[in-house]
């Protein structure tokens, strides 16, 4: 506790602001009160009252963050009276919002009284919000898919990935990629997720144009099966994106969007595997796609506690007279619980359904992409419909002070956190293939796994974990990831 207040304080002193007034204009501070214990939420008590008005709200450290995008975040306002017994909570649950619109390595907050009326304040660090990221990756799912490939030193990308978060200051977002090498890929999209007094009412647009000089054009013994070009593209897509959100809070958010998209495959895959968009070389559609998203996480990078739920549901509609048209539904809630003495647990539930008469094998992607069952990285299982249990239990090793870097003067990236989680997971999933192939075997199956792994948590939200696997089948293995797992 008494750590956190002298961070605090510290915190508050280097954005130049200080709390302290006349002894005329704030009340004697009393013993400060700390709630959470965990959390950077200082109240000074108001004695002898049980209500108070909010008099002035103040930000200090937002040098490139327009005062108005954190005001719209809170649910009180100058003016409004808030109850002093739940201050401290209230106080953390907006604290939570401004940290989790993820500009700020650290949030702190602090209420104190002038003449029986409130002053809040929220101070913020922000961070680095241009990354220009050179490109240099595997053109494959995962690490052991790459591995096993026998010309797996071509299949490697290259190019620069620019992301600009905040940009002008409003908590929107440009991203540009350009990539070459084996895969090529030129995008521009750029989101923002509320306009306005209140920002409730938001938009997203961008476009997209691939090139592959290879393509996984069916699954044989569960796993992908490339096709090699020597001259030209196995598969070309090109897509336009826009749509409108709806944003109750940054933990509660509802999209709708719209997308016209173009895919070509030469006719080298179309004669080996005809079913692959149904017998043509070609197809255009429409995706409409309806997203719903409630996030009330602890923290969106590597949570401990709280919950998180979404809805996705798209409808298909291909722009011709014969191929019907597809609604997949997809479902995904996850809860996290701290179980005390540095022990934390984690579970997620995640599944999908396809709703069509026919349905083509570019289409019929299940688990081993996007949702993967631990241990079956290798392996890729097709179908209509999945569902996917996966369970944690971590333990926080250690988590030391920030290692500071003296050389680097700036402070949005002189400072790497560092926590360390050993972890024990166990993964099931189950796949639903009504048109199941004599040579692929895990459809239709129950799919399980357990295994040990370790959770590196680091600078800018980043998630590293190595881990090790026995899965279903009695084959065990190493994994790394960059990203936390449920």
């Amino acid at each position: 506790m008494l750590k956190s207040l002298l961070t605090l304080w510290v915190f508050l002193a280097s954005t130049g602001l200080s709390l302290a007034q006349d002894a005329d204009t704030l009340a004697r501070p009393l013993r400060p009160i700390v709630v959470p214990a965990d959390t950077l939420v200082r109240v000074v008590p108001c004695p002898g009252i049980g209500r108070a008005a909010v008099n002035t709200i103040l930000f200090a450290g937002n040098s490139v963050t327009k005062e108005r995008i954190l005001r719209a975040e809170l649910d009180f306002r100058e003016g409004d009276t808030l109850v002093l017994a739940d201050l401290s909570t209230r106080l953390e649950k907006n604290r939570s919002r401004l940290f989790n619109l993820q500009l700020f390595h650290a949030v702190v907050a602090q209420a104190s009284c002038a003449s029986g009326r409130l002053i809040i304040v929220f101070g913020v660090q922000e961070r680095w919000y241009t990354f220009p990221v050179p490109i240099l990756s595997l053109a494959d799912r995962n690490l052991r898919s790459w591995s096993e490939r026998s010309d797996r030193w071509r299949r490697v990308d290259y190019g620069i990935h620019v992301v600009r978060s905040n940009f002008r200051g409003r908590n929107e977002q440009i991203i540009a990629n350009l990539q070459l090498g084996f895969n090529r890929k030129y995008e521009l999209f750029y989101e923002a997720p509320g306009l306005g007094t209140y920002r409730r009412i938001g938009l997203g647009a961008g476009t997209s144009f691939y090139q592959s000089r290879t393509l996984d054009y069916i699954t044989r013994a569960d796993r992908l099966v490339p096709l090699r070009a020597d001259q030209g593209f196995p598969i070309q897509r090109f897509y336009v994106t826009a749509g409108l959100r709806f944003r109750h809070t940054v933990q509660f958010l509802t999209a709708l969007d719209a997308s016209y998209h173009r895919e070509q495959i030469n006719d080298s895959v179309n004669f080996y595997n005809p079913n692959y968009y149904q017998g043509r070389a070609q197809r255009e559609y429409l995706d409409f796609t309806l997203t719903s998203t409630r996030n009330k996480r602890n923290t969106f990078a590597y949570p401990l506690t709280g919950q998180y739920a979404q809805a996705r549901f798209t409808h298909r509609i291909f722009l011709n007279n014969y191929t019907p048209s597809l609604t997949t539904i997809r479902l995904k809630y996850a809860r996290y619980v701290s179980l005390g003495r540095e022990f934390y647990y984690s579970a997620g539930l995640s599944g999908q359904a396809r709703l069509t008469r026919r349905l083509a094998y570019a289409d019929s992607r299940a688990l081993g992409y996007e949702d993967l069952i631990r241990g079956y990285d290798e392996y890729v299982i097709d179908g209509r419909h999945y569902g996917l249990l996966q369970q944690g239990l971590s333990y926080r090793l250690f988590h030391p002070e920030p290692v500071r870097l003296p050389s680097v003067s700036n402070a949005k990236i002189n400072t790497i956190p560092l926590a360390v989680y050993l972890n024990i997971f166990a993964d099931a999933g189950y796949v639903v293939s009504p048109t199941l192939s004599p040579e692929n075997r895990l459809p239709n199956h129950l799919l399980r796994a357990i295994g040990l792994g370790l959770h590196l948590v680091t600078y800018y939200d980043r998630v590293f974990t190595a881990e090790y696997t026995l899965n279903g089948l009695g084959q065990t293995g190493y994994f790394f990831r960059a990203e936390f797992p449920i």
